[in-house]
């Protein structure tokens, strides 16, 4: 079956940390850049960062830039997300997206659709 499972998600203390994993089941994740988005309830789904196939090429949403890191391991099929200095706000199902194809479009925002997504993962930020 292919598909992306995403893991690692739970409930972390404010200023606390998360390592979100994207895993690739039946297909090679390194022909596919990356993204994670995010969602809340009542809310539009927010993109906050991308990758590129190779992992040379990384975009952040202003929300996280400085506190999350998008990070993949090719060769485990997988892409990470290190987040840091979690805040109340960062609450939300977490999910992954894949999208096949060479091109590497700049900023997140402007990848125009993907092939794969995952099931999510939820992340909450409480003391």
């Amino acid at each position: 079956q292919l598909q992306l499972v995403e893991s690692g998600g739970g409930l972390v203390q404010p200023g606390g940390s998360l390592r979100l994993s994207c895993a690739a089941s039946g297909f090679r994740l390194d022909s596919y850049l990356v993204s994670w988005f995010r969602q809340v309830p009542g809310k539009e789904r927010e993109g906050i960062s991308c990758i590129s196939r190779s992992g040379d090429n990384t975009n952040y949403a202003d929300s996280v830039k400085g506190r999350f890191t998008i990070s993949r391991d090719n060769a485990k099929n997988t892409v990470y997300l290190q987040m840091n200095s979690l805040k109340p706000e960062d609450t939300a199902v977490y999910y992954c997206a894949g999208r096949s194809g060479r091109r590497w479009f700049g900023d997140c925002a402007s990848i125009p659709g993907y092939d794969y997504w995952g099931q999510g993962t939820q992340v909450t930020v409480s003391s």
